[in-house]
């Protein structure tokens, strides 16, 4: 096996309250803001003024990530969610990073792709695009209620260039709108993941057909932005096995050939970290962070929430330096506080998280002093 080009720095700290370094950042502890879908973006994918206040409320975080935000027209999935392709969108996000940097906090802007996870009602194209021409099984929510995933069509190997241009123009307009970087969407059942896995790859090409070309697309997305905007700006999310949106990576050897591929060819760029949805003990995902020389953040809370005692054993067990924390953290704007002082929680209002106004959105009561 290749060695790691950078080997992990063990330190002592082992809480979440301590501070650590990720990459140029100066991180006041070790909880991060999960990248949650809201869908509350205005016409053409504009943040509104009132996701500013939102993250700003949340700046307390460590690191605020995103919701999933779509590098291209066809890259979006779920209707009223934010892009970062067009001036007006960077104008959007600006109002956003601003108010987070205002407040104290630290953001970086998740690129989601979704590829076949789409729906042409949800959505100014009708092209959507994956790695093979077939469609998820399930169904995806539109304005006309519930609705199969459509048949995608098959990128041409031709057109992968442009795919990787499409998210680095997509970083380069996060970087102008002032956020601190961007994490790369490669899990739950997206593009890159659909990338990955058998279940959704049938190419024969460049970029399928055996588990270290499943992993050239990621690879070469995650090389152009760090060469654009600095690797010391760039995360990349993965959930290896997770089998998340009909993306089956069902064969344990050909995904574990997959995953240390992408591993070593980031690695020697120094990017700001690796960031993974799936057991923080699994035998995979241990022997992928031993390879990875820089910050990794883990979350848990695929099926179950995560809770205080959970976060700070995956820190206190070194199995990651930071914790991606979602529902606490979206009923909790000053979650970090109440952990430390073991304060009551708010309960997410599930009803409240996709669509509508200020309810269930920017409402959610501070702790009282």
């Amino acid at each position: 096996m290749p060695v790691p080009s950078r080997p992990r720095e063990k330190t002592s700290v082992t809480t979440l309250f301590d501070p650590i370094q990720l990459g140029d950042l100066s991180l006041p502890n070790r909880v991060a803001m999960a990248p949650m879908t809201r869908s509350r973006a205005g016409d053409g994918g504009v943040p509104r003024r009132s996701a500013a206040e939102y993250y700003a409320q949340r700046a307390s975080a460590g690191l605020v990530i995103t919701e999933g935000t779509q590098p291209s027209l066809a890259g979006q999935g779920y209707f009223d969610t934010p892009g970062i392709h067009s001036d007006e969108q960077v104008e959007g996000w600006r109002a956003v990073t601003d108010a987070v940097h205002a407040a104290g906090g630290r953001i970086f802007v998740q690129l989601m792709h979704v590829g076949r996870l789409a729906h042409p009602d949800n959505k100014s194209t009708h092209d959507t695009v994956a790695p093979s021409a077939i469609a998820a099984a399930g169904e995806i929510y539109t304005r006309g209620g519930m609705k199969p995933f459509t048949t995608p069509r098959a990128l041409a190997e031709a057109e992968m260039p442009a795919v990787v241009a499409e998210f680095v123009h997509a970083a380069k307009q996060a970087v102008a709108a002032g956020a601190d970087g961007v994490e790369v969407h490669g899990a739950n059942g997206y593009l890159l993941h659909q990338f990955f896995a058998p279940s959704s790859n049938k190419r024969t090409d460049a970029y399928g057909g055996t588990p270290v070309k499943r992993a050239r697309l990621a690879i070469e997305v995650v090389e152009g932005i760090a060469a654009a905007i600095g690797p010391e700006r760039v995360g990349i999310r993965i959930s290896p096995s997770i089998n998340a949106q009909d993306v089956i990576e069902a064969d344990a050897e050909q995904t574990a050939t997959t995953y240390r591929t992408l591993v070593d060819a980031i690695d020697p760029l120094s990017i700001a970290y690796i960031s993974y949805l799936a057991d923080p003990r699994s035998e995979l995902i241990r022997a992928l962070v031993g390879r990875f020389g820089g910050v990794t953040i883990a979350n848990d809370g695929f099926n179950e929430v995560t809770s205080l005692e959970s976060a700070d054993a995956i820190v206190a067990g070194g199995l990651a330096d930071l914790v991606a924390v979602g529902r606490p953290l979206l009923a909790n704007p000053d979650l970090v506080e109440r952990w430390r002082v073991g304060a009551e929680l708010n309960e997410a209002d599930s009803d409240t998280f996709y669509g509508g106004g200020r309810q269930g959105y920017t409402d959610y009561p501070l702790m009282s002093r």
